[in-house]
C-alpha cells in the first residue's frame, strides 16, 4: 500500500512545486475520508493543488466555481419538469461526485455554502424530501481566500468544523518559484496530468486507515488535550468530541502514510494544528493579544505526550 501511496505523492508532485509537507497532510487528509479546506492569498496554488489530487484518482471530479449569486440548487441539483413523461425528473449537480473541488467557497453566500453541510458529514443530500447517496469516495476540497479579503463571507463555526483539516501554503522557495516561471506547471503539465489510483485503491487504503492501531494511552492523551482546550481561559469553545475523532482518525492516517501499522506520539502532535486550529473559538475576538496557534501551543505544553 505505501507504494501506492507514494505514487500518488510523486505524480501530485509533477504539477504543484511547494512544500512536500502540503502534499503530505493532503494525501492523510483523503486516506482519513476527510475534506480539506485550503486557505491563503490567491495565487499561490491553492487549485493547481487540490486539481493534481482529483486528477491523480480515476474518479469523477467536478470543480464548483463559487460566487457571490450561486443558489443551493446549482450544487445539489434540481427536480425539472418532463412534458414527455409528464414528471419531475432530478438533474444532479456538481456535488455528484468523488472529489468536488469547491473553489473560492467563501466567496458565496451562507445559505449557499450550507448546502455543503449534510454532503460533506453524511456523504448524501436530501432533495425534495428524498435523501440521494453520493459517490463513494467522496472528498470536499475547498479552497478560500482570507477574510479580510474585499467580497468574502466568513465561513460559519459548523462549516469549518466539518473540514477535517484546514491548511496554507504560504508562497514558494525562490527555486520552486523559478521552476513555475520556466514550466508553467498550472496549465501543461496539469492539463497532462494522469491518473495513478481508481477509486477503489483510494477506498482498500481508507480502510487500512481504519486498521491502524492506537494505544488506550495515546486515546487517553486526546482525551486530556481536548479536556484542556475546553476550560482555556482564552477559548471560547474548545475542541469537540467530532475534533477528538478528527484527531484520531487523522494520526492513523499519518501512521499509515509512514509505512507503520500503529500510531505513535508523533502522528498526532504532527495534526494538531491542522486538525484542531480551525475548530477553536477565541473569547472576544482574542482581547488578550493571543493566537489560537499560541493557545495550542500553551495547552500543548500543559499536557504531555506519551513516552
Amino acid at each position: 500500500m505505501n507504494s501506492q501511496i507514494n505514487i500518488l505523492r510523486e505524480n501530485i508532485a509533477k504539477v504543484y512545486y511547494g512544500p512536500g509537507t502540503v502534499i503530505d497532510r493532503a494525501i492523510c487528509c483523503l486516506l482519513a475520508r476527510g475534506h480539506l479546506l485550503i486557505e491563503d492569498v490567491p495565487g499561490v496554488g491553492k487549485t493547481v493543488l487540490a486539481t493534481s489530487i482529483a486528477r491523480s484518482i480515476d474518479c469523477s471530479f467536478s470543480r464548483i466555481q463559487l460566487t457571490p449569486d450561486m443558489l443551493p440548487s446549482d450544487i445539489v441539483g434540481t427536480s425539472v419538469y418532463d412534458r414527455n413523461t409528464a414528471d419531475f425528473i432530478f438533474r444532479q449537480g456538481p456535488i455528484f461526485a468523488n472529489i468536488v473541488l469547491a473553489d473560492e467557497i467563501n466567496r458565496t453566500p451562507p445559505r449557499t455554502q450550507a448546502a455543503l453541510l449534510e454532503a460533506m458529514n453524511e456523504s448524501t443530500v436530501s432533495v425534495d424530501g428524498v435523501v440521494k447517496q453520493l459517490p463513494l469516495p467522496f472528498m470536499v476540497i475547498a479552497t478560500q481566500n482570507p477574510c479580510e479579503f474585499e467580497g468574502t463571507y466568513a465561513l460559519p463555526e459548523n462549516q469549518l468544523d466539518r473540514f477535517l483539516m484546514r491548511i496554507s501554503l504560504g508562497y514558494p522557495s525562490p527555486a520552486d518559484e523559478a521552476r513555475v516561471l520556466s514550466e508553467r506547471p498550472g496549465s501543461s503539465n496539469l492539463r497532462a496530468l494522469q491518473s495513478v489510483l481508481h477509486a477503489a485503491d483510494v477506498q482498500a487504503l481508507q480502510s487500512a486507515a481504519d486498521r491502524i492501531r492506537v494505544h488506550d494511552s495515546l486515546l487517553e492523551y486526546i482525551v486530556r488535550f481536548a479536556n484542556a482546550t475546553r476550560t482555556h481561559s482564552d477559548l471560547l469553545v474548545g475542541l469537540s468530541p467530532r475534533g477528538s475523532l478528527a484527531l484520531t482518525q487523522s494520526a492513523k492516517a499519518t501512521a499509515l502514510y509512514r509505512g507503520r501499522d500503529h500510531v505513535i506520539p508523533q502522528d498526532i502532535s504532527d495534526n494538531i494544528r491542522p486538525v484542531c486550529a480551525h475548530r477553536l473559538i477565541p473569547k472576544g475576538g482574542m482581547a488578550t493579544g493571543k493566537s489560537v496557534d499560541q493557545v495550542l501551543m500553551t495547552v500543548r505544553e500543559s499536557v504531555p505526550l506519551p513516552l
